[in-house]
């Protein structure tokens, strides 16, 4: 049987990694560089071009009918655009017509990270056999997609389910987006990191002051560790119940560094989700961590692409 084969981008603001997906999610070849967040938007592009150049030197390379891309964002999808927060230099970026051009002409499929994260796990990960699921990444930011009827949802631009933008605390602190009190301000990593020091938490003699010691220390029972915790899982909560209530969802996967914290995270989320989800649609909400990994974005980068060749098949383009 013939495998249909892509090519896919996960561009984030630390690297820029490709790969060759085949049609069971399986990567055949992988390249991967730094990305060079700082620098102008032609040297970005420089960079993405660099992991294409390795791809398309594959002798497997003819086979690739399409090309999907999953991108920090905020994206545009119908514009075919990017403007990642982290990387200054590419506001507006006409990402899929470079990245058509740079490839002979193959179709191009653009996604937010998040929404790649949910395509990744719904055909491949912990979402699978479920048609209506949230899947977040908890990590530097909180970002989010959604599944609904079976089919992933991204939205007219490809930014749908994007939780982290969700506010969960009216009079809460700004956010750099904009907004108070977003899921984000409470959740992410940095942010559960700096409520924990306020908060008279003290890393070791190593000087770790991340996530992931203030989650080692709440295991090792410190109460102002494990505090700073509760509240990233109450307002994951908050925003996860709001989803369910909202849409429908009955299972929210949830990825990223900070889900890697395990018990000290699902715990207290399990617990603050019967206060937030109590209507009878709600109530059978299931959450789980996240299965897929590092190659998350990739494998869903690719699922996008691969979805976009059948719906020019059935459309007999």
């Amino acid at each position: 049987m013939h495998t249909d084969l892509v090519a896919a981008l996960d561009i984030g603001g630390t690297k820029i990694a490709g790969a060759l997906v085949d049609g069971h999610g399986r990567i055949l070849l992988r390249a991967q560089v730094a990305t060079p967040a700082q620098e102008d938007g032609d040297t970005v592009m420089g960079a993405v071009a660099q992991v294409l150049g390795e791809l398309t030197a594959s002798p497997r390379w003819g086979e690739a009918r399409a090309v999907g891309i999953g991108s920090a964002g905020p994206v545009d999808a119908s514009a075919g655009t990017v403007s990642p927060v982290n990387v200054p230099g590419w506001r507006g970026y006409p990402l899929v017509e470079r990245v058509r051009a740079a490839t002979g002409g193959l179709p191009v499929s653009l996604i937010g990270d998040g929404v790649a994260i949910t395509a990744a796990e719904h055909w491949q990960g912990a979402a699978r056999g479920h048609d209506n699921a949230l899947c977040m990444v908890v990590s530097t930011g909180v970002g989010g997609g959604l599944v609904l009827g079976g089919r992933l949802h991204p939205g007219p631009t490809g930014n749908a389910g994007h939780i982290g933008h969700i506010s969960v605390d009216l009079d809460g602190d700004a956010c750099p987006c904009g907004a108070r009190g977003c899921v984000e301000r409470i959740a992410s990593g940095p942010n559960i990191a700096r409520r924990a020091v306020e908060r008279g938490w003290r890393p070791g003699p190593d000087g770790d002051a991340s996530a992931a010691a203030v989650a080692a220390a709440a295991v090792a029972g410190d109460p102002v560790a494990a505090a700073s915790f509760e509240r990233a899982a109450q307002a994951l909560a908050a925003g996860i119940a709001a989803t369910a209530t909202l849409v429908e969802i009955d299972i929210a996967v949830i990825g990223g560094g900070v889900a890697k914290a395990g018990e000290v995270l699902f715990a207290p989320l399990r617990r603050a989700l019967t206060d937030y989800a109590t209507l009878s649609f709600v109530q059978g909400l299931e959450v789980v961590p996240a299965r897929m990994g590092t190659d998350a974005g990739l494998v869903g980068a690719a699922a996008a692409a691969l979805t976009g060749v059948e719906r020019e098949t059935v459309a007999g383009v």
